[in-house]
């Protein structure tokens, strides 16, 4: 039985190593899920050996995926195993910080040091910032002189800055230098550094004078000099630009990587295209989180019960304490609501109408301030045009609900009336509300996404039932 389920093993580890030999994407679905289940059961089964084999082969982006869905005693258990193999360094940076800091923290400083030795110089930063204190210090005493300030250097600057993203790991040449000089160092030292796409010209004592292609070099005679034939406009960001400004300046003119220099104007690193794809996404999600009033933790979903709740509890404190004051609101309009019981029926689409505009204009606007579309010097302009939208959408379903109030009532004869103006009056003031409130806080540089999700829609909802009530009470005499 032992020999059937061994070759059964094989047979299946080889499956997956050719399955994952493919062009890789990104690892969901039936792929996703063969591979998880055979790490399971291999480890359950204590084919140590096979199991390496299979790991050796996946992709550490893959690996990390199968991590996040692993149990804790899995992923210690099949960690110990991947520790042996030379993908260490790489899947520890694809990995999720709540999932690696616990593995990590089993591990030996020296046995760390060796790995962080090996990785990228940024991503050797990354995990040390995101480890505690001691441990990350421990680690960093027993790192080579050279590698420890390397990392040093970084580490001095905020992780969400350009300072924090950048590799010092590039290509820089002399400006001075000729194209076969050029070419010949590049062929020599390209192996070590990152995005050579790129050539960084520089003059003086390393300051940015200028760019050169990969092919501009190739394509040039080998006596010219590079200050020659390099661009002198270069785009850049200093060490100190917020990651999301270096996100639009990368996507804004398409291009791999980004110089990073110092108050002198001293080039001391790149920030490339891999790097800034993962902070649009977290940025993303962080922003998606906080407009539905689930908070900003980028991790939540790997977080326990009892830490979910706790996350997710203040930012619906905002609901709980605008459905209290739309309570004591409608409590204050009882003699009214006794007199035409048919108030009651149209509240709740009173405040789903205008909650649903408000978070859409919302949404609207905080993207646009995301992706640079929305010039706030255009304040004005904007709110306009949602508060237009807001009255042209406002007419429409305040006729077709009136209509049907009308209809639908034989008494009083203008609730149809009441209930068509307060819904144009709540969906105008909604987007309207909706588009002010994010421009706003972007102007004083507090994050526009927190306008969203409950805030916003809790003040429509209070707004929109005092506006029904107040209109009901004046049009029909109450």
């Amino acid at each position: 039985m032992r020999g059937f389920l061994n070759r059964a093993n094989v047979a299946v580890v080889k499956l997956v190593l050719t399955m994952q030999s493919r062009e890789k994407k990104e690892l969901i679905g039936t792929e996703g899920k063969l591979l998880l289940d055979m790490i399971r059961r291999l480890n359950r089964r204590g084919a140590t050996e096979h199991l390496l084999k299979l790991i050796s082969k996946t992709h550490p982006a893959d690996t990390a995926w199968v991590f996040r869905h692993l149990t804790e005693l899995e992923r210690n258990e099949v960690f110990n195993i991947l520790a042996q193999t030379d993908q260490v360094g790489e899947f520890l940076s694809e990995l999720d910080e709540s999932v690696m800091v616990p593995l990590v923290e089993n591990l030996t400083p020296q046995f760390m040091a060796d790995v962080i030795s090996e990785m990228a110089s940024d991503d050797a930063a990354d995990i040390i910032e995101a480890l505690p204190d001691e441990f990350g210090a421990a680690i960093r005493a027993q790192m080579e002189q050279a590698d420890r300030e390397e990392v040093d250097e970084l580490l001095q600057y905020h992780p969400e800055t350009a300072g924090g993203l950048m590799s010092p790991d590039f290509m820089y040449l002399d400006e001075e230098l000729t194209v076969g000089e050029a070419i010949a160092k590049v062929q020599k030292r390209s192996e070590e550094k990152e995005m050579v796409f790129y050539l960084y010209i520089t003059f003086g004592d390393g300051k940015l004078a200028g760019v050169v292609s990969l092919r501009e070099l190739l394509t040039n005679p080998p006596h010219r000099q590079l200050k020659n034939i390099m661009r002198e406009n270069v785009l850049s960001v200093t060490t100190d630009t917020d990651q999301e400004e270096v996100a639009h300046v990368i996507s804004q003119y398409n291009i791999l990587a980004v110089p990073v220099v110092d108050a002198s104007y001293r080039l001391v690193g790149i920030v490339t295209v891999d790097d800034i794809i993962d902070v649009m996404r977290e940025e993303a999600t962080e922003a998606f989180l906080q407009m539905a009033g689930a908070g900003k933790d980028r991790e939540i979903l790997l977080k326990s019960t009892t830490e979910n709740a706790v996350l997710r509890a203040p930012w619906l404190f905002a609901s709980w304490i605008g459905g209290v004051m739309a309570l004591f609101i409608i409590g204050a309009f009882e003699k009214e609501l006794t007199q035409v019981l048919a108030l009651a029926s149209f509240i709740p689409i009173v405040m789903g109408m205008g909650g649903n505009i408000a978070t859409q204009s919302s949404t609207i606007v905080v993207r646009g301030i995301a992706t640079g579309r929305i010039n706030m010097d255009d304040f004005h302009k904007i709110v306009f045009k949602e508060m237009r939208v807001g009255i042209i959408l406002g007419v429409l379903y305040g006729s077709f609900l009136g209509v049907l109030a009308y209809f639908g009532y034989a008494e009083p004869k203008l609730l149809g009336l009441v209930v068509g103006l307060s819904i144009f009056f709540s969906m105008a003031m909604a987007a309207t509300i909706g588009t002010i409130i994010p421009l706003i806080l972007k102007r004083f540089d507090i994050d526009a996404a927190i306008a969203t999700g409950p805030f916003v829609t809790t003040a429509i909802d209070i707004l929109g039932v005092l506006a029904y009530f107040m209109i009901a009470k004046f049009l029909l005499n109450l």
